[in-house]
This record gives C-alpha cells, sequence and structure tokens, in this order.
C-alpha cells in the first residue's frame, strides 16, 4: 500500500511539473508579447509623425545622470530606484509647428533650486520660439535636435525616435545636471478641457 501511495505521488508531481513549465512558458510569452506591442508603430507611421512635427513623446522612464540620486532612492525603505523612475505617461513633450509643451519630472541636482515654486524645479514650460532640425539615418531612425530661445534654463531637447516608435529624449539645461528619458512617440491627442462646474 506505502509502494502504492507513493508510486501515485511521483505520477501527480511529473504531470503538475508539466503544466506548471507550459504555465510559466505562457505567462512569458504573453507578458513579452504585451511588452513588445506597447508603443510600437510601423516605421511608415514613425516618419509621417516626424516629418509632419505634430507628435507627442510619451515617457515612460527616467534616467538620471547622477548617481547619487539613484543612491538615495535605493536608501528609502520599500522603494528602489528602478520602481520610483518608472513613470506612468502622463509626462510628455507636445511637439507642433506653434509650441512646444513639456511637462517632465526631474531627478538630479538643481544648481539653482526654486524653493518657492516647485514646478519651477521640474521641467514644466511651453516654448513658441524654437528650432527644430531632424535628420534620419541609413537605419530609419531619426534625431531631433530643439533649441529652444524664449526658456532661459534649457538649451537642448534631443529626441531619437527608433523605427518602432520607441524614442530615447535627453534634456540638457544651465542649471542643472542633464537627464534622459525613454518611452514612445505617438499622435498628439486632441486634449479637451473639461468644463466647470
Amino acid at each position: 500500500m506505502h509502494t502504492f501511495c507513493c508510486l501515485n505521488l511521483i505520477i501527480i508531481i511529473s504531470i503538475m511539473k508539466k503544466y506548471i513549465s507550459l504555465l510559466l512558458i505562457s505567462g512569458f510569452l504573453f507578458f513579452f508579447q504585451s511588452c513588445a506591442s506597447q508603443g510600437s508603430l510601423d516605421s511608415k507611421t514613425v516618419d509621417t509623425l516626424v516629418t509632419s512635427q505634430e507628435f507627442t513623446f510619451y515617457a515612460q522612464r527616467a534616467n538620471p545622470t547622477n548617481y547619487d540620486v539613484i543612491n538615495i532612492m535605493n536608501s528609502m525603505p520599500n522603494a528602489t530606484a528602478t520602481r520610483m523612475l518608472d513613470l506612468n505617461g502622463n509626462y510628455t513633450i507636445d511637439v507642433s509647428k506653434s509650441n512646444i509643451v513639456v511637462v517632465l519630472p526631474y531627478f538630479g541636482r538643481i544648481y539653482n533650486p526654486s524653493f518657492g515654486n516647485p514646478d519651477q524645479n521640474s521641467y514644466r514650460f511651453t516654448s513658441k520660439d524654437f528650432t527644430i532640425n531632424q535628420s534620419q539615418n541609413k537605419k530609419g531612425n531619426w534625431t531631433i535636435k530643439i533649441k529652444t530661445n524664449d526658456i532661459s534654463n534649457v538649451s537642448d531637447i534631443n529626441i531619437e525616435v527608433y523605427k518602432n516608435g520607441k524614442a530615447f529624449v535627453s534634456v540638457r539645461s544651465s542649471d542643472r545636471q542633464p537627464i534622459t528619458y525613454d518611452g514612445y512617440v505617438s499622435k498628439t491627442m486632441v486634449k479637451q478641457d473639461k468644463e466647470k462646474p
């Protein structure tokens, strides 16, 4: 009787191992498929967006260049820098022919902080006087260089847009250390103002 129970237990365990491995493989495939499809565009759509100069960059992750900031974030209890630097998609750069609207967080060292107005400690501005230079390399990736003339502390915004719509942004300022962002570009959505009750 004892050997019969052990034999049944071995058979059940071997069947469960097959189901668990099958479940894990399907879970990984689903995860990678969902990650690959997010923010992915075809190359013709990307070319149309960039050449029209009417698109929105959605930041998914901030990458500070100062490792002191990352060390401080890692030292906080129950928080890691990787989770804190993942952004929720509400941070954008709206590029149009008439203006550029930037709403991005900042993590790093600011040389002249503004204590009374926390909005000045992140990147929140609208530029109406700017120049855009764009070029495409042999692989089909775009480099967009934006120089703002009416924002005193931001000198350059560089956007690298890849063929699949993924993008890399670097912002250089005169009053703080540089920072980069990972994300994707998409067609600019029309924003409707909510009526106040």
